[in-house]
């Protein structure tokens, strides 16, 4: 039975350049804690252009800031090409300071960058210390490759402001696992804050789970946000193409950011093939995963929380620009038997792909092939809230049963 806040208030910020990653983590972390905790409301600030594309639980709202894409060499722009991407940033900012001062948050979640896009998020924080809220940082379980997020980290002296600002520094991820600042000088007072919360766990809609028997047997390949998936689709169409005797349904959804001429020429490549569906996209994709027979994806941190959680075999083909996070990622599962994975360059070999596919379709579930890998996320956060609030005492002092 949920637990009763009283009037608590839960800001996060998502900074949604590339993909749907940062939002969808944010959204569940939300989602989850609103079902926890009656009396709590949840505010997301987010970058995403299709941040209403998504549904959100009631007390579980979200504050759009113009949106920032990051190109493929790593550089922004701002979507909206008449405006300068400053003056885009500077929007930004003000939105998040403003909304923080009218919000009044006793917990701030920054999701990953830990001064936001380009330092947009540094003054807020300065300005929440000075007001008590609890500042937390969460981190997925892997980053970038060290050399690179060291760098990156250098030039705004991030290391030393985390330890200034920040409570908590959560790591959506086990310590076994990896550990996202490893080969990085972290101090230790930064080090002292760090908690390995676990992965988190997802859930199909009821309607879904209830709806699921007598379904169709698909594999479901997914490129996240697909604003770097045509590469991956590409290869399954050539795969599918290339063998005949591949026969099983393949449901290829494309991603609300891969580009239009990108959507229509594979539109066009499946229109003729019995055994492809292309999708555009599905602001539900817990139920598509949880419907799937396997999987096949490029191993954003969310695929790998929804393969765990409705234990799905998976083939993982990694992109390994503009971050090696994908890669490093893909690496560590494989070594623990979690999925397979091939290079971009072997699935660009269609026979090769397709004999991967097949092997795909015989491979045993991660219950089995990584039994042990634990989805304690949620749950983990939920007991740090609370006792964040019951600490705090204050208006918030009635944590009592529902």
């Amino acid at each position: 039975m949920p637990r009763r806040l009283g009037n608590a208030r839960i800001l996060m910020y998502s900074h949604d350049t590339f993909g749907l990653g940062h939002l969808r983590r944010c959204r569940t972390i939300a989602h989850s804690l609103v079902e926890d905790y009656r009396g709590l409301n949840v505010l997301i600030v987010s970058g995403a252009t299709i941040a209403g594309a998504f549904d959100y639980r009631a007390r579980v709202d979200f504050v759009k800031i113009p949106s920032v894409i990051k190109l493929r060499n790593g550089e922004y722009t701002s979507m909206d090409r008449h405006i300068d991407l400053q003056e885009t940033m500077k929007m930004r900012q003000s939105i998040i300071r403003h909304t923080a001062e009218s919000f009044e948050p006793d917990i701030f979640i920054i999701d990953k960058e830990p001064l936001g896009l380009r330092n947009e998020v540094e003054d807020t924080l300065a300005y929440l210390k000075t007001r008590g809220t609890t500042l937390i940082l969460g981190l997925r379980d892997v980053m970038d490759a060290p050399h690179l997020l060291e760098a990156e980290w250098k030039r705004n002296d991030v290391l030393r402001k985390i330890g200034n600002l920040y409570d908590d520094v959560w790591i959506y991820g086990p310590p076994d696992f990896y550990d996202p600042l490893t080969g990085i000088d972290v101090p230790p007072s930064v080090r002292a804050k760090m908690n390995f919360v676990g992965f988190l766990q997802r859930k199909a809609s009821i309607e879904a789970s209830s709806s699921q028997a007598g379904k169709e047997d698909y594999l479901l390949v997914t490129t996240g946000g697909g604003g770097d998936g045509a590469d991956l689709v590409r290869d399954v169409i050539g795969a599918y193409k290339a063998d005949p005797t591949l026969t099983h349904k393949a449901v290829i959804v494309l991603g609300p950011y891969m580009p239009a001429e990108q959507r229509s020429h594979f539109r066009e490549a499946c229109e003729a093939h019995p055994h492809l569906e292309i999708l555009e996209f599905d602001n539900r994709m817990e139920d598509r995963i949880a419907g799937a027979r396997a999987v096949i994806a490029m191993g954003g941190y969310n695929t790998y929380c929804e393969i765990l959680s409705f234990d799905k075999p998976a083939l993982i083909v990694p992109r390994t620009q503009p971050r090696e996070e994908q890669l490093i990622r893909a690496t560590r599962a494989s070594e623990l038997g979690l999925v397979s994975m091939i290079s971009g360059e072997e699935s660009a070999d269609s026979l090769r792909f397709a004999g991967a596919i097949k092997d795909l379709l015989k491979r045993d579930p991660p219950s089995i092939s990584a039994p042990g890998m634990q989805l304690e996320g949620l749950p983990t956060i939920s007991r740090i809230v609370a006792d964040w609030f019951q600490r705090k005492g204050e208006r918030h002092l009635s944590l009592v049963q529902g």
